[in-house]
């Protein structure tokens, strides 16, 4: 069944010959000036985003997927991402359009719900987080071998699927190894920019790009499965702050240790995350070092 807001038709005229007509749509979300929505047909299924065209973000928001879409396929190149995961893009009369392989799996935060509490420290469940962890840190090396880092790492850019795998989504802030010609890059969700990150931000103006390197993705990381498995962001501020307020605090460095909010206790794990926090981005481990160490 088609929802309310359907996707543009330009898309659906591209995609029924690969995914195989008639073609079922539903609209998953639509926030920021972004719509996504599950592409599906006989043959298999794509998750399609487009920009809000009647929103005062639709220049900003067509551009941005057109980055993502440049990114996309340089990344495929040089090997940092696998063939297929980019489906097709496009213009269509509201912007941009993009369309990319549909993971089934869940965001990381409903993922991690039974380990939150005391009921999930249990021995199948140790195991599990490692095994998420693992395939994260896999994901994002092959990027950082590449020279780029994702830029945008976060609980919803991170599924999670049946068989305990971490799949990356959205690359549309990565920073590669050649900045020019981008959208500046001004941070990503608040709750998990790296230190030196929220400095930056603070200390230039709004059309400056600065350059995220793979030691941020690493503390992002980190602050990820912090959250997740604690419930507790590992920068703890007051929500009532605006923005910079909230990057000033984190820019000092300090974070929760994780002994003081974990559910239960879990030493290797916590002890590579609270490494992943380090405030100094040279003292942290490298994604290449996290997936042996988990």
């Amino acid at each position: 069944m088609v929802h309310a807001l359907p996707p543009p038709g330009e898309a659906l005229d591209r995609l029924a010959g690969r995914l195989g007509a008639p073609l079922d749509s539903s609209l998953l979300s639509d926030r920021r000036g972004t719509r996504t929505w599950k592409i599906r047909g006989s043959r298999g299924a794509v998750a399609l985003k487009a920009n809000s065209p009647e929103q005062e973000t639709v220049r900003a928001k067509a551009a941005e997927m057109a980055q993502e879409d440049d990114h996309l396929l340089r990344l495929t190149a040089a090997g940092a991402l696998r063939p297929g995961y980019r489906i097709d893009a496009g213009s269509w009369d509201g912007g941009r359009w993009l369309a990319v392989r549909w993971v089934d799996g869940v965001p990381l935060w409903r993922a991690l719900a039974l380990a939150r509490g005391p009921e999930g420290d249990r021995p199948s469940v140790r195991p599990w987080l490692r095994g998420i962890a693992r395939t994260w840190a896999t994901r994002l090396a092959a990027m950082h071998a590449a020279g780029w880092a994702h830029a945008d790492v976060q609980p919803t850019n991170t599924l999670v699927t049946r068989d305990g795998r971490a799949e990356v989504i959205d690359y549309a802030l990565a920073c590669g190894p050649d900045p020019g010609g981008r959208l500046p890059y001004r941070g990503a969700l608040t709750h998990t920019t790296a230190p030196e990150i929220a400095a930056a931000v603070l200390a230039t103006s709004a059309d400056t790009h600065i350059q995220a390197e793979p030691s941020a993705d690493v503390w992002s990381l980190g602050a990820s499965l912090f959250w997740c498995w604690t419930s507790h962001r590992p920068v703890p501020y007051d929500d009532r702050l605006g923005r910079p307020e909230k990057l000033a605090v984190i820019a000092r460095g300090g974070t929760l240790p994780p002994a003081d909010v974990r559910p239960w206790r879990f030493p290797g794990f916590e002890d590579t995350i609270s490494a992943c926090l380090a405030p100094d981005p040279a003292d942290r481990p490298t994604a290449k070092e996290l997936i042996a160490a988990w």
